[in-house]
């Protein structure tokens, strides 16, 4: 008898477990609904908030995106002209190195020709190398005046060419991967003068 009585109340206790189970439920998340609603982020309210921000957002992306892009041609454009223009030091040593070629050349005109030919000869192998590494020479005789690649020294007026034509080119200038190194030199045609015609009084 006592043992089924044992029995008994251990299958009340049992019956009233759940439902104090539930209760606990039900307590934890009333207590969580409120703490929720008292530490709510702010954040949109509506379809229209929350699309505005995805489109604000997307706006910095492709913004970033462009930016990155734009880096990188940057630098890939840096080390382009880096590379192309690496000689330009060692060339503008160089032209004074020419301009004594060509004036050595100017003067021997009437010396042994042999020796002529064989300076000649070094000065055009020279050209051919800096050909090579992208040097044009700047020709400027006979062309009409430019300043972007040419230095006017003086003028010279002139009725055998029309004004603003290079007469004589007094140094050669250099071009390095068509960057300007250094202008040519030059004497440009001014317009004649011409003599006033006498007034009569």
């Amino acid at each position: 008898m006592k043992f089924w009585n044992m029995g008994k109340k251990k299958d009340k206790q049992s019956a009233k477990q759940p439902e104090l189970t539930a209760l606990e439920k039900r307590l934890a998340v009333k207590v969580a609904q409120e703490a929720y609603e008292e530490n709510e982020p702010v954040g949109p309210k509506t379809m229209k908030e929350a699309q505005a921000i995805i489109d604000d957002l997307n706006d910095r992306l492709v913004r970033q995106a462009a930016d990155l892009e734009n880096f990188r041609k940057r630098s890939q454009r840096e080390k382009d002209e880096a590379r192309q223009f690496a000689n330009q030091g060692l060339l503008e040593k160089l032209l004074p190195v020419l301009d004594n070629f060509e004036m050595a050349l100017a003067a021997a005109e009437k010396a042994d020709p042999a020796i002529r030919d064989g300076v000649q000869m070094i000065y055009d192998r020279l050209l051919s190398v800096l050909k090579e590494s992208g040097v044009e020479p700047v020709d400027a005789e006979g062309e009409t005046f430019d300043p972007n690649l040419h230095e006017a020294i003086s003028q010279q007026h002139t009725d055998e060419a029309p004004e603003g034509t290079v007469l004589q080119q007094v140094q050669r200038g250099y071009k390095l991967n068509d960057r300007l190194v250094r202008p040519a030199r030059v004497i440009v045609a001014a317009a004649p003068i011409t003599e006033a015609e006498p007034t009569e009084n």
